[in-house]
This record gives C-alpha cells, sequence and structure tokens, in this order.
C-alpha cells in the first residue's frame, strides 16, 4: 500500500503536468525508492500484517532491533522448548492491534473524530511499550532491579533516546506528529481514572480519553497488549487459547462516564472477559510461575547480581547501565552466554551458577506453604491474580446493551454465573533445595520442612513428595490438589503440596 505524507518526495514519474513516461530500467527503481510504501509483517498469530512507513522507521533503528535478543518469557524457554519468541514480533503485534482496534471504533462511530493522527499515536505507544526491558524481560526488572524503577519508566527513556539519536522526529513531521513526543510517552505509561487529562496540546482531552485504554488500560487491564502476549504465549507454549479477542473488536464502543469516554464492551461478552482474565491467571500458574521457571529465574538473577561489578558496558557495571541508554541497548540476553564463555576468574561465581542451569542441576524443590513465614532456605513468593492483585477486575468494566448502547453499566459478577470464584488472588511460598542433587541431606531437609509445616500450620494437611525428576524440562501439573480454594470455603482447611 502506498501511503501519502504532507511533502511526499518527488520522483521521476511525476511533474506538475501530471505522471511521465519512465525510461529506462534506472528510472523505475528511483522511481520505487522515492515512494512511501508500507510493509507487510507475516506473523503466527496475525497473518499478515501491514505496518505503517512511519512504524517501519521506528523498527529499523538498533534500539527496536534489540527486543530481537530479548525473550518474552525469559527463563520459562529452559521449561517450555516452545518459549523461544522475543519482545521484537510481541511489540509488532501490539502496535497492528491498536490500529486495528481504533480503526473498528472509528469504522463503527464516526462522531467520535478519532484522526489518522491519533491512530498513529497510539500504535507507535504500543509499538515502543517494551524499549526498556532488560535481559530476559520481567527476570531483570523485577528481581535483579526492582527497586529501581518500573519497565515503562525504561521504556520512555529509551524512547526518548531512539527518536533523538535516529533524527526520527524528521519522520515524524512528515505526518504531523512531531510535537506529540509526550502525548505518545502517556500512552505507553497509560493513566488511572480522570488523572492529568489535559485539553491542550498536544494531549487529546477528556473527550479522547479511551485513548489512554488501547495500550496500558489501567481502568481495569483490558488492552491489546494483553491481547497479543496471551495469544503468542499460548501459541508458542503449546497450552489452547480459549479467549477470542477478534470477537470482542466487534462488540466494543466508547461511551461517557462521569464526563470521560471510556472503552464499553457489550453485555453478552462478559463470560468472555472472565475468560481472558482467567487464561491470564492459568498461564501464570502453569508457565509464568512454574516452579522450575521461577527457581533458574532466581539462580540467573543470583548469577548477574554476581557478575554485576565485573562485566562492563561503555565503562558502566550492569546494573549502572539503566541510566545511560547507549549502554543500556547492548544489553541483551547475550550476557548469559558471554559469562558462560568468560575466562575471568572475577566471573567464576556466575559461571558456576550458569553451568548449574545447563548441566540440569538446579535448586531442587521441596514444596510449597502459605506465605506467613520467612524461611532460612532458598524460597521464591509466587502470586496469582487476574491483574489488579485481590480485586475483580471485571467489576471496572462498563458494558452496554443492544437496546441502549450509549448506556454504560456495570454487571456484576453473579449475573454472569454463580460458579465464578469468590477471590482473586493466591499467594503461596516456594521453598527450594540449594544444596547438590544428589546429596544426602535433601531427604533430611525435606523431613525438616514437613515438619517445620506441621509445627507452623497445624491445620494444614502436608504431603510428601518422595522423589523429585532429575531432568524435567516440560511443564508438569501440580495437580488440582494445589489450588483448594472450594475446600477452604467449606472446611476451613489449606493445603501445602511438599
Amino acid at each position: 500500500m502506498l501511503w501519502c505524507v504532507n511533502n511526499p518526495p518527488r520522483c521521476c514519474c511525476h511533474s506538475e503536468q501530471g505522471p511521465q513516461p519512465i525510461v529506462g530500467r534506472l528510472q523505475i527503481l528511483f522511481c520505487v525508492r522515492c515512494s512511501v510504501f508500507s510493509q507487510v509483517f507475516n506473523d503466527p498469530i496475525h497473518g499478515h500484517m501491514e505496518i505503517h512507513p512511519l512504524l517501519v522507521k521506528f523498527i529499523d533503528t538498533p534500539q527496536f532491533q534489540r527486543l530481537r535478543n530479548i525473550k518474552q518469557l525469559g527463563a520459562a524457554y529452559y521449561v517450555y522448548p516452545g518459549a523461544s519468541h522475543n519482545r521484537f514480533e510481541h511489540s509488532i503485534g501490539v502496535a497492528h492491534l491498536a490500529g486495528q482496534f481504533l480503526q473498528a471504533l472509528r469504522d463503527r462511530q464516526p462522531d467520535l473524530d478519532i484522526t489518522d493522527e491519533d491512530i498513529l499515536c497510539v500504535q507507535i505507544a504500543g509499538l515502543c511499550h517494551d524499549l526498556g526491558h532488560g535481559p530476559f524481560s520481567h527476570l531483570f526488572d523485577g528481581r535483579f532491579i526492582p527497586e529501581i524503577r518500573k519497565h515503562e519508566d525504561a521504556s520512555k527513556m529509551m524512547f526518548d533516546h531512539m527518536v533523538e539519536v535516529n533524527e526520527l522526529k524528521k519522520e515524524m513531521e512528515k505526518y504531523k506528529l512531531d510535537k506529540d513526543l509526550e502525548f505518545i510517552k502517556q500512552l505507553i505509561d497509560g493513566r488511572p481514572d480522570g488523572e492529568n487529562v489535559s485539553a491542550e496540546p498536544p494531549y487529546r482531552g477528556e473527550v479522547k480519553y479511551f485513548l489512554y485504554e488501547i495500550v496500558a488500560n489501567k481502568t481495569n487491564g483490558i488492552d491489546v497488549d494483553k491481547w497479543d502476549y496471551l495469544a503468542r504465549d499460548c501459541h508458542h507454549l503449546g497450552i489452547p487459547m480459549t479467549f477470542d479477542y477478534r470477537r470482542l473488536l466487534m462488540f466494543t464502543r466508547v461511551c461517557e462516564v462521569d464526563g470521560l469516554r471510556h472503552i464499553c464492551i457489550r453485555d453478552k461478552e462478559a463470560a468472555n472477559l472472565y475468560d481472558m482474565f482467567y487464561r491470564r491467571f492459568s498461564l501464570h500458574q502453569r508457565a509464568y510461575q512454574h516452579r522450575v521457571n521461577n527457581i533458574i529465574a532466581y539462580m540467573i538473577t543470583e548469577a548477574l547480581l554476581e557478575a554485576n561489578e565485573h562485566i562492563r558496558i561503555d565503562g558502566l557495571t550492569l546494573s549502572e547501565t539503566i541510566h545511560d541508554m547507549s549502554a543500556y541497548t547492548k544489553l541483551t540476553d547475550s550476557v548469559f552466554d558471554q559469562i558462560l564463555s568468560s575466562s575471568d576468574d572475577n566471573l567464576k561465581g556466575a559461571k558456576e551458577i550458569l553451568n548449574k542451569i545447563v548441566r540440569r542441576q538446579i535448586y531442587r524443590y521441596l514444596g510449597k506453604i502459605p506465605s506467613k513465614v520467612v524461611t532460612r532456605l532458598c524460597s521464591c513468593v509466587v502470586t496469582l491474580d487476574y491483574g489488579m492483585r485481590g480485586e475483580n477486575p471485571i467489576d471496572e468494566v462498563y458494558f452496554y446493551s443492544k437496546r441502549n448502547p450509549d448506556e454504560p453499566y456495570r454487571i456484576s459478577k453473579e449475573e454472569v454465573s454463580k460458579l465464578l470464584p469468590s477471590d482473586f488472588n493466591e499467594t503461596f511460598l516456594r521453598v527450594y533445595w540449594k544444596g547438590e542433587p544428589d546429596d544426602a541431606n535433601l531427604e533430611r531437609a525435606k523431613e525438616i520442612f514437613n515438619q517445620w509445616c506441621a509445627r507452623n500450620f497445624p491445620l494444614i494437611e502436608v504431603k510428601m513428595k518422595l522423589s523429585l525428576p532429575n531432568n524435567s524440562r516440560l511443564n508438569n501439573s501440580e495437580g488440582k490438589g494445589d489450588s483448594s480454594r472450594a475446600e477452604s470455603s467449606e472446611a476451613g482447611k489449606r493445603k501445602a503440596k511438599i
């Protein structure tokens, strides 16, 4: 497809009088090079995606290409062999869905005055929302440097750096977006209800508040970022995907609620939304927070902490690179192999930890208990929820009916199904043995852990696992007994599985 810009470059086939005959192959090639074309990406999730030429300019930068070398699911690749996808394709998918979503709204409600500039801004935000991720995605952000900043903050810093060093502002001027940089960063960050909704340019004001709910919906978590990663992760993990975002696109519209225009969902799609959040919960349970995934992530974090002062990028330590986007651009998952192949004695400890991962000598899983005390053993606190801690995200969704499409309202959980959960989060502590897997003390550690559980949690039913596979690479279901919410409501009993 040929895209028009405000000042399209002239080429040999045009003049003031219109098209002129082209003579010679060189003239044809020059004409094609002067044109402004979109590109088509063939994606396993969304099929053929037509990407706007301005987005291609962003994609063809070192800062965005860096995402090819950052695993979407971090350490999960060491558990699920199919989880080899990266932030690169996910980010392009989010930009594609953002464009589809806004185009559907514009076709359905022309009175919303959604402009081409609005769509491009939201697509750029979707494209750049994950620029700030470090090695192994959330492993680096949530474990290695959790106290410093969110990855969204780094994404905005990297976005500014990308625009500056690649002179992208000149490209944005062609599409009247050169003054929208701050607005795009707001879209990356997302905004809760009514916060900092300015009508002053370059912002869009309350009448277009719904634009903030496309990429990073801080109101209820229903956004195209989630739609893409749910579909993409299920595909690569080999887990069935029942939620259908394409259907949801057909049943959304914008309605005014308390002075703000929100995205609302057709009432009959409430069950589909619950399915979406349950799928997210299920992926955390089966993959993102898989017990082997957790401990490998823990071990990689230990190695990075050990190596932090001894690997320098542009003179900066690993943790210091987050303050220098030029250095941070060079930090990817490749740091794993850099440590493994190093002959530096200072990296000996980190190298030893990573070699244990390669040889599958990972810390042994002892069990899990409700998280009420901290033990001296290696542990990971795991929280599973629907994306809003213990709250039901559907309580923050506005629906509309076929009869009254402009009158938004809310639907209670009980109106959808009485079988939906009463609690929307679970928290437990996983405990691991850091010694050698063939150490005779492993069984003793299990026994001590069992006794400790009995003393501290007398009402908990404890079941021992007498043996653990040494080379389990695929997801082994922890069984229906792991989640004892129903039994808790009836008998006040909680389970810890060892």
